[in-house]
């Protein structure tokens, strides 16, 4: 990002109610280094494959979503202490990286995500990509859970 650019704000409710500030680039300056930042973490990548079945989430139900895609078990049988280590990443680190680049907005009272502003541009990268190297990613993230292979 260079000298002059201006970025939009994106505002989130602290713990307190207090509401907070922070600066994400705009979309223009969203490239290929960020997206591919966006995308880096495996959990990163699922919350955004979760954001094309639906539009907002809640941490708890995103939590057992992403749980069970990593274990490869039905979501109903997700545990509490899975679901619990899962909420504790996406909490604090997962959801986070994506608010700070607008991907995703946060809403901590309410502790739901839904698409941000950078959401498109993250998201058409991923439908690209996820065509040649992770369909089977997204098929199961998007509940497509056929066992055929292709």
């Amino acid at each position: 990002m260079g000298k002059g650019t201006d970025h939009e704000e994106l505002t989130t409710t602290g713990e307190v109610g207090e509401p907070t500030s922070e600066r994400i680039p705009p979309a223009e300056v969203l490239d290929l280094d960020y997206v591919y930042d966006a995308l880096a973490h495996p959990r990163r990548r699922y919350l955004c494959y979760t954001l094309l079945e639906d539009t907002e989430w809640s941490l708890t139900d995103l939590a057992t979503k992403v749980a069970a895609w990593e274990t490869d078990i039905p979501e109903e049988a997700v545990d509490d202490h899975l679901r619990e280590r899962v909420y504790v990443s996406l909490y604090h680190a997962q959801v986070p990286k994506l608010a700070e680049q607008g991907v995703v907005e946060f809403d901590e009272a309410r502790e739901t995500i839904s698409a941000g502003a950078n959401a498109n541009s993250v998201l058409t990268a991923l439908r690209s990509v996820s065509t040649v190297l992770d369909a089977s990613q997204e098929d199961h993230a998007r509940g497509n859970t056929n066992d055929e292979e292709p």
